[in-house]
């Protein structure tokens, strides 16, 4: 008679079809609360000009995200903004993520659409608009009005759902201590959690805290945990 495995806390799961979507999935903590609350009704009839500020990896373009969603905002990444046409972003609310990369001339442009009926201009960046360098005297000038909206590092209850999601994501349950473990160990960031569920799903190994402590141990030489 075959003897059967023994049990485990973890399952590998063939559909991830329980994985959250958009706003359902995003968790309101100390360190995002007071962003959620400023985006919560804004543009309304207000418009203008917001920007979200954090850290990498704290979430703020994940929170821009849903709030581009919920408005029907253009989304812009960076760059690639100085590639629209601006009357196909007059009258309407704008996300402008990597704001820093912009030009200086297309933010001018962008900021000044925003005061349009109906425009709105949401800026995500590490450091607040104030900080930037930037050579055009009137850009500067309205960047240093732009309300800053701050947005922290991951506290424990969103950094455990990143790493919940990012476990659901690629069909596993690990053990019920892991996330606990974890959350203790790794760097505050989404980058830092995607990062160590993907090496330990790269194990094919019931992930329990003894393996999770034994990928952590193993991080790189500096001593850094991921």
């Amino acid at each position: 008679m075959t003897a059967r495995p023994a049990p485990t806390d973890q399952m590998r799961l063939p559909l991830q079809s329980d994985v959250p979507d958009g706003a359902e999935g995003f968790v309101v903590s100390d360190s995002n609360r007071t962003a959620v609350e400023a985006l919560a009704d804004w543009p309304n009839l207000i418009g203008g000009v917001m920007a979200l500020c954090g850290p990498k990896g704290s979430g703020k373009s994940r929170l821009a995200q849903i709030w581009a969603e919920r408005v029907g905002a253009v989304a812009l990444d960076g760059a690639e903004a100085a590639l629209m046409d601006p009357l196909e972003l007059e009258g309407r609310p704008v996300l402008l993520d990597r704001a820093t990369q912009v030009d200086d001339e297309t933010l001018f442009h962008l900021i000044n659409l925003s005061q349009s009926p109906g425009g709105a201009l949401l800026l995500v960046s590490r450091p607040a608009p104030s900080a930037w360098l930037v050579e055009l005297p009137d850009l500067r000038s309205r960047l240093d009005a732009v309300i800053s909206v701050p947005i922290e590092a991951p506290d424990d209850a969103v950094l455990s759902a990143m790493l919940e999601t990012r476990f659901a994501e690629r069909g596993i349950r690990p053990a019920k201590d892991v996330i606990p473990y974890l959350v203790r160990r790794i760097d505050r960031s989404a980058k830092a959690a995607a990062d160590v569920v993907e090496k330990l799903d790269a194990l094919h190994r019931p992930v329990t805290r003894a393996l999770a402590r034994e990928v952590v141990d193993g991080g790189d030489e500096s001593g850094e945990l991921f």
